[in-house]
């Protein structure tokens, strides 16, 4: 689990991008490349997560950072969704109390898992400021981003205790 005050600490060390731009930017740059399935409450808790994987090579798209997303939900939306969740390397789940209760977070975990396969789903587990646990549901289905021995950040598959560190995930 990693504390949501954890990742809160990097939003303010995210730089003010725009997702339509991150994809491009990175397959140039040979970095990964994720879309980060969150709820619009957790905005702050989001750009957090964009702003601790950059550090450890990742790019993360952020919906609501897309110039190109309607200003409301409609069918378009669903269709741009589905079509950045192809394009990028990765679907990262962001596993809030929000998201929990959100309409479109599991819409869009479903149809990753449809569309890229379990191996290309990772659940961000967090633990919120009472100390209660998001994500546990998820943890036998899909890898997840844990604290590594290390002391640094991995991504671990459903049942094993050691995992890849972030920096050297390769696609």
């Amino acid at each position: 689990m990693i504390r949501q005050s954890t990742i809160r600490n990097y939003a303010t060390r995210a730089p003010i991008r725009k997702s339509d731009r991150i994809v491009e930017e990175a397959r140039k740059a040979g970095r990964q490349t994720a879309f980060l399935s969150h709820s619009h409450r957790d905005a702050e808790i989001a750009k957090g997560v964009q702003a601790f994987l950059q550090e450890h090579g990742w790019e993360v798209y952020i919906d609501w950072e897309d110039l190109s997303m309607p200003s409301r939900p409609s069918r378009e939306t669903a269709d741009k969704i589905k079509r950045r969740i192809k394009q990028l390397d990765w679907m990262l789940y962001l596993a809030t109390a929000n998201s929990a209760a959100s309409r479109w977070c599991p819409w869009e975990i479903g149809y990753a898992d449809g569309v890229k396969g379990v191996d290309r789903v990772v659940i961000i587990p967090t633990q919120d400021n009472q100390g209660n646990n998001h994500g546990n549901e998820y943890l036998d289905l899909y890898q997840h981003v844990d604290t590594a021995q290390s002391g640094g950040y991995g991504l671990f598959r459903p049942t094993d205790k050691r995992g890849v560190l972030l920096e050297n995930v390769t696609r």
